[in-house]
């Protein structure tokens, strides 16, 4: 078969099926289920690079087949996936529709932007990259998720996700310079993910248990 199977491109594969999972999820109203497993993309893609990494004698092709699959993997999970469940939620009007063009279209132009940038890169140096610029496609995975967390506090879940989509995206292409998480900031987003998933679910129980007492 062509192609590369090797430990390496695990969690690139799990990001995309986790992908193609939440598109089906949403497409048969289980939003919760949806959000996590966005989520669940965003954790896969935050540790690609470091298993991929562990692996001391890649060769050239091994490395550039890593950057592509990556973004090509990343565009579904980050760009086509956040676009889908956004029009499941009910933001289908043509004003939405054009956000949710201009959302995929960004993440298309920083995924190629960070390909050519970091193929360049890794022929100069074998350092580790220290900072993004624009904003990485793979924070959807965190930002797009409070939409659900925080629907019952702030107004609908639609706008509320609609809102954060449109500010998610044009931040893919305002070149500035983003950290890469490392120490505190890994420990720190870990945090965050912990208590997102833990409001999706108590949030989704709560309804549960809302509609069982209404049946009954």
């Amino acid at each position: 078969m062509i192609g590369y199977y090797s430990y390496t491109v695990i969690l690139t594969y799990l990001s995309l099926i986790f992908a193609m999972a939440g598109i089906h999820l949403s497409f048969n109203g289980m939003y919760q289920w949806a959000f996590i497993c966005l989520i669940m993309c965003g954790i896969c893609d935050t540790f690609d690079g470091m298993v991929a990494r562990s692996k001391k004698n890649r060769t050239e092709e091994e490395k550039k087949f890593g950057i592509q699959i990556d973004s090509l993997c990343d565009l579904i999970s980050f760009g086509v996936f956040p676009a889908i469940l956004g029009y499941n939620l009910g933001l289908s009007s043509v004003g939405w529709l054009a956000i949710e063009i201009l959302y995929v279209l960004a993440a298309v132009i920083r995924l190629a932007y960070f390909n050519v940038t970091e193929e360049t890169r890794q022929q100069q140096t074998t350092e580790k990259r220290k900072y993004y610029q624009g904003l990485p496609v793979t924070t959807s995975a965190f930002i797009l998720p409070f939409a659900f967390a925080l629907r019952y506090v702030i107004f609908g879940l639609d706008y509320l996700y609609g809102t954060l989509m449109l500010i998610t995206g044009i931040l893919f292409v305002v070149d500035f310079k983003v950290p890469k998480l490392k120490g505190k900031g890994l420990i720190a987003l870990g945090v965050l993910v912990v208590v997102e998933l833990v409001q999706i679910l108590c949030f989704s129980w709560l309804k549960i248990v809302k509609d069982i007492s209404l049946k009954n």
